[in-house]
């Protein structure tokens, strides 16, 4: 799969610093370096025939639709596309107006992932969102109206200016408005933003732990008596609608990243990550070299990354893939270590897959990290 970090923000959202002009030559400056980055990457994957493409990063919605258009057309000179492929584009509400949601309609993409976050003004104000809550509302709406059906929002819970009544009714919102798929996470301050900030001086209170978790749980249990799968911690889709961009990372499957900031993993033992700064990632191509960085991953690296991404989906790790693939000495350290954690039912194995079970999904990352070896 291939996925696109395409920097185009037209604001600093206050949970990120995130932002990238978005002038003219800035634009052309940028969708030229990414088809160029196309080209001299198209043999990394040994997979050719994609199953997923997706546009994500800052605001790809703020290109046009021939300019998104031109770059799928880009990756097809060099790849093929399943039948049944997704095509992401990554949205705000405010974006998605009928022109360009009319426009999309006629083209190869057939999947939105809308960053909602929220259908209360007083949580977009928080998190200093372009878009109000109407205009959340509106923007699925109008999508479904041009025939997508394949839709994802995110949801943000936890917020100080929300309440756990807030929150139930952005879920009863969520289903009536019979989106099939929710991305949800709880807020987290990030250092050197407005919302530390905010908190550092007393002016908002910090999240609490108690009420997220109670919040994460309720939303569980919510979307589940609702037909959604719960097939990964901040993941849930009804059947038909799972991400499969999303869920080719939490199997190691092989990633392209193009962009800046992108990622990209061979499936196996590397791991590169294209420089962040989009200035030195265009002249870079401009000289027709690649701007990234590449790391080999140790035999440690691969099992604790493999143990860090399956613990938190539904179907867990494979145990005889574990065996496969890695060595007698690490095995038996990780046998001692998950004993305990087997004892007090904080882990389970089913089908021969160590799983964390549902009701410890909150400590997920915590219980494989105690797994890492080190």
């Amino acid at each position: 799969m291939i996925y696109l970090h395409i920097p185009f923000c037209k604001q600093k959202c206050s949970y990120c610093n995130f932002h990238f002009s978005t002038s003219l030559n800035a634009k052309e400056e940028m969708i030229a370096a990414i088809k160029k980055e196309i080209y001299l990457r198209k043999d990394e994957l040994e997979n050719k025939n994609l199953q997923s493409l997706y546009f994500g990063g800052g605001t790809p919605s703020l290109l046009t639709v021939d300019e998104l258009q031109s770059i799928v057309d880009e990756v097809l000179k060099y790849f093929s596309f399943d039948p049944d492929i997704e095509i992401t584009l990554e949205a705000n509400p405010d974006d998605l107006n009928k022109d360009f949601l009319k426009d999309l309609s006629k083209t190869s993409f057939n999947r939105l992932s809308i960053g909602t976050q929220s259908f209360f003004d007083e949580d977009l104000k928080l998190m200093n969102r372009a878009h109000n809550s109407g205009e959340a509302e509106s923007s699925i709406k109008r999508a479904q109206d041009f025939g997508f059906e394949n839709i994802s929002i995110d949801l943000i819970y936890g917020s100080p200016s929300s309440n756990f009544e807030i929150w139930k009714q952005n879920l009863a919102k969520t289903i009536a408005l019979q989106v099939p798929h929710v991305s949800s996470y709880a807020l987290t301050i990030e250092p050197k933003t407005m919302l530390s900030a905010w908190i550092s001086q007393g002016k908002m209170m910090a999240p609490k732990e108690a009420e997220q978790h109670e919040e994460f749980f309720f939303m569980v249990d919510f979307l589940k008596d609702q037909g959604f799968d719960h097939y990964e911690i901040s993941n849930f889709g009804q059947p038909g609608f799972h991400s499969k961009h999303n869920s080719a990372y939490w199997k190691y499957q092989e990633y392209l990243g193009l962009g800046p900031s992108a990622h990209s993993y061979n499936g196996r033992n590397k791991r590169s990550w294209n420089i962040a700064n989009n200035q030195r990632y265009i002249n870079s191509l401009h000289q027709n070299k690649l701007p990234k960085e590449t790391e080999v991953l140790t035999e440690k690296d691969q099992f604790n990354e493999m143990l860090m991404i399956g613990l938190r989906t539904s179907w867990g790790v494979n145990l005889e893939d574990l065996k496969k693939k890695f060595s007698t000495e690490l095995l038996s350290y990780f046998q001692k270590e998950i004993k305990s954690k087997l004892e007090d039912g904080m882990l389970i194995i089913q089908n021969n897959q160590l799983i964390i079970p549902e009701k410890h999904w909150f400590l997920a990352d915590g219980i494989a990290s105690d797994l890492f070896v080190v």
